[in-house]
């Protein structure tokens, strides 16, 4: 499962998956690093931040490459149930640390609602639709079908959602993607919708390319394995990789900028 990784190391794994994710990772990094240079330390630099082009065509692929691919990879989880909770866990512990740290150290890094919330309560929603299906023994495509629909629904209502937009300031709303009145500064902000439907969308190809949880891509050549090899090492530990860059960053970034004497 994306940002949990796995503890599988055969010729079966889906190696191709954990590139995708380690391709992620880095964006998302030099994405975060560009972010801390151009507004922690005021280097006016990485212009491309304020640019339409990237809010508008590279950022969606970035959250989306990470979001579809968990709901890929949530397909060929033994326990779907016990994952969504342990991440659901470590998304509230990060909640409530930057909690303490916004109230009481006065730095604005609050995040209330991100990818971790996104991708907990999505494999929860997943762990259910298995569940019912389990249950009711629905068709397996049949299934697969459904999800799919309710994961391009999801996608669809997110062009309605601005209508509600500040008419209220119930905190509960904000999971959904409706602003709300009096929300403090939040650091990357992304709700369920669409992101829960991307995410099914996901689930809809690892149910439907990788129902055997093997490789699409067998006996690939070592040139390939040994360009893809280290983008894998990071999708395999992405969970690490995302709760530790930004401090490991700014930490590096501010001894560098206090060492020439600009912090």
């Amino acid at each position: 499962m994306f940002l949990l990784g796995s503890k599988r190391n055969d010729s079966k794994r889906a190696y191709e998956l954990d590139f995708l994710r380690g391709i992620a990772i880095v964006m998302m990094v030099f994405m975060h690093f560009s972010y801390d240079v151009r507004y922690e330390f005021g280097v006016d630099t990485f212009s491309y931040l304020e640019a339409d082009y990237f809010w508008t065509f590279i950022h969606p692929i970035i959250t989306g490459l990470f979001v579809s691919i968990s709901g890929v990879c949530c397909t060929m989880s033994r326990s779907n149930l016990k994952r969504g909770a342990r991440l659901l866990g470590i998304a509230l512990l990060f909640t409530c640390s930057t909690l303490f740290i916004y109230r009481v150290m006065g730095i604005d890094v609050l995040i209330l609602f991100n990818v971790l919330h996104v991708l907990a309560l999505s494999t929860l929603v997943y762990a259910l639709f298995v569940f019912i299906e389990k249950k009711t023994k629905i068709n397996y495509m049949g299934m697969t079908l459904i999800i799919g629909l309710i994961g391009i629904y999801i996608m669809l209502i997110n062009n309605e959602l601005s209508n509600y937009d500040n008419i209220t300031s119930n905190l509960l709303l904000l999971p959904i993607g409706i602003k709300i009145t009096g929300t403090p500064s939040m650091g990357d902000y992304m709700p369920l919708v669409p992101w829960m439907g991307v995410f099914l969308m996901g689930a809809v190809i690892g149910r439907s390319c990788y129902k055997d949880k093997r490789t699409l891509f067998p006996n690939p050549k070592a040139a390939i394995r040994n360009i893809t090899a280290p983008f894998e090492f990071l999708g395999r530990h992405s969970l690490l990789i995302y709760l530790v860059h930004q401090p490991v960053i700014y930490g590096i970034l501010y001894v560098i900028f206090m060492m020439m004497g600009k912090v």
